[in-house]
């Protein structure tokens, strides 16, 4: 053995190889066999050229030199150089021929050993080239595999969860951002003498309406009749009973605590708690559900594999590899046991996904008409100017009633300023939402539901989808059965879910995974808040209208008629036609500016 410009060359040799002497027939005897692996002789190595002398031409004194001096009578008398090319051409054959069989005896007696006693998983009857670490290595890509494919076949149906949330968070941003608008342009145009004070209430309002939406634990009750307690003392001031200045704090505060037992706003704040609880609640809890839906995703998508699963995976994926099998793939039968077994878990997720979709798609449908979102929000003006109005009406009547609680009024030498707030500001964002209003909000609730809908299935047929896609060879090719290179499989073939693993031949399924079953949990829950089961007070969203009258839902249900811009349909949908009062006082004129 011997090193030939970084190649170790062996040699076997079963048989010396006849030896041919360099100088002629003049042999030496040959030498004794020697071991099977024996160097080479190292060849001569050709004399120092001198500097500048070119290759191949002839040295003085060589016989090369005086044979073409001769006129080539040394080449005839010399035949050595016909025998030192044959020398060459023979130890060159014999180096490739050394090469082939080193790499064969390689291959056979140093990759593979006889029977793998070192693996754990992978161990065969069979020669394999696999070692203990190799096996190790095998074994983390085989689930950083099976994770990759997880969060590839997830990642539609994330990416359309993801994107509605957002889409239909930014679309309630703009609905309140128009709505304080709407409201904050009414007391411009009709009430400007007090517009900057009723301003700052409504911005006030329309804060806690977005806090609410975005999961702020408050109540819209409570912040529904804040808003009317803090208009109060401003509308006593400046349209039930005006003065040259302004009402001091404390009359203020008096009238802020009166206000629910003198009710001049009449039922305006009742039918306002009602309108905002039935609209604002659905819409906050699809967005919850929407976000709750990205986290079970995320949640499943790193899910941590049992040891068991984990064997088993690189049984069905690598194993091959160690018998030098790497094109193969596994049974589809044998796949199945595999994948169900290792997603055994998360196929329990499967039912309360199912009722998850179905609780979106019901709630989607209840949020439309007069309690949707969109018509609530942006028609609230008119209820403030409702209220404004009754209280300007019933002037008299509350001016004795305050005197009464509070006394006279007590005033402070100080006037309010004028309106401040800027009503040309976002007209034309308003303009083109209200027309295209069905297009961003109810139609793209529906095109989702649509959409989601066909992802129902989605956990239970996800070890189906795996392998019929991704691992297991087709139907009718030979596959890899766990053990071998076979035509089919022979084993039984288990369905999904933990109760079906015990039969399972491939994966032992131990119980269920605490992460899986705090999943499950969070769902009930989104389903309960879905169905309206967790809010006894709106009775599962229960959207019916009840006609006029009484109480509190006869006073909510008659809230949109034709006056009110809501024009009814044959197929029982209510159409919304935008309406903008321009007030000049309490004789005032309603121009129809958005249908």
């Amino acid at each position: 053995m011997r090193a030939e410009r970084g190649l170790w060359i062996f040699t076997l040799r079963r048989e010396p190889p006849p030896f041919i002497h360099p100088h002629g027939p003049r042999a030496r005897p040959p030498p004794p066999p020697g071991p099977a692996f024996a160097p080479l002789p190292s060849p001569p190595r050709p004399p120092i050229r001198p500097a500048g002398e070119r290759r191949g031409s002839p040295r003085p004194g060589s016989p090369r030199s005086a044979a073409q001096g001769a006129g080539g009578r040394g080449r005839r008398e010399d035949g050595g150089g016909g025998r030192r090319w044959l020398y060459r051409h023979v130890q060159q054959e014999i180096m490739k021929l050394s090469l082939d069989v080193a790499v064969a005896y390689l291959r056979r007696k140093l990759l593979f050993t006889e029977n793998g006693v070192d693996l754990q998983v992978c161990t065969s009857k069979n020669p394999t080239c696999c070692t203990k670490k190799m096996e190790e290595l095998y074994q983390t890509a085989a689930k950083q595999d099976i994770q990759q494919l997880l969060q590839t076949s997830s990642a539609t149906l994330k990416f359309l969860i993801s994107r509605n949330a957002a889409a239909f968070q930014e679309t309630f941003e703009t609905l309140i951002r128009l709505a304080e608008n709407y409201t904050s342009t009414l007391f411009c145009n009709a009430y400007r003498n007090m517009a900057a004070e009723a301003t700052t209430r409504v911005q006030e309002f329309f804060t806690d309406v977005g806090l609410f939406i975005f999961g702020t634990d408050i109540s819209t009750e409570e912040f529904v009749n804040r808003f009317f307690d803090t208009l109060f003392p401003v509308v006593y001031n400046h349209v039930i009973n005006p003065g040259l200045t302004d009402i001091s704090l404390e009359y203020a505060e008096c009238l802020r605590m009166a206000r629910r037992d003198i009710r001049p706003f009449g039922n305006v704040p009742k039918k306002a708690i009602g309108q905002m609880g039935r609209s604002l609640l659905p819409s906050r809890t699809f967005l919850q559900a929407l976000n709750l839906g990205i986290e079970v995703i995320n949640t499943t998508d790193h899910l941590h594999f049992s040891k068991d699963c984990s064997r088993a995976l690189l049984r069905m994926q690598y194993c091959p590899h160690c018998q030098g099998l790497t094109l193969s793939k596994p049974c589809m039968g044998y796949c199945l046991n595999v994948i169900r077994g290792c997603l055994a878990n998360m196929a329990e997720v499967d039912l309360h996904w199912r009722g998850y979709i179905q609780s979106l798609e019901e709630l989607s449908s209840a949020m439309s008409g007069t309690y949707d979102i969109e018509h609530v929000l942006l028609n609230f003006h008119s209820l403030v100017n409702d209220a404004l109005l009754q209280a300007h009406i019933n002037g008299p009547e509350l001016s004795e009633q305050v005197n009464k609680v509070c006394g006279p009024p007590v005033r402070k030498p100080t006037q309010s300023p004028g309106c401040s707030f800027d009503q040309n500001k976002d007209n034309q964002g308003l303009e083109m939402f209200s027309r295209d209003s069905e297009e961003t909000l109810s139609s793209r609730r529906k095109e989702f539901i649509s959409h989601l809908r066909l992802y129902r299935a989605f956990y239970g047929g996800l070890a189906d989808q795996l392998c019929g896609n991704e691992l297991a060879a087709a139907d009718g090719l030979p596959c890899w059965n766990g053990e071998d290179f076979v035509r089919s499989y022979t084993h039984r073939v288990v369905g999904s879910g933990i109760k079906a693993q015990s039969a399972n031949p491939e994966v032992k399924v131990k119980g269920t995974d605490p992460v899986i079953s705090q999943i499950i949990d969070k769902l009930k829950h989104v389903i309960q808040l879905l169905q309206g089961k967790s809010f006894p007070k709106y009775d599962k969203w229960d959207l019916r209208q009840t006609g006029s009258g009484g109480g509190v839902d006869e006073q909510i249900s008659g809230d949109c008629d034709d006056e009110d811009g809501c024009g009814g349909s044959g197929s029982g949908e209510v159409k919304r036609v935008l309406k903008i009062t321009d007030y000049s006082g309490p004789d005032n004129e309603t121009t129809e500016i958005f249908s």
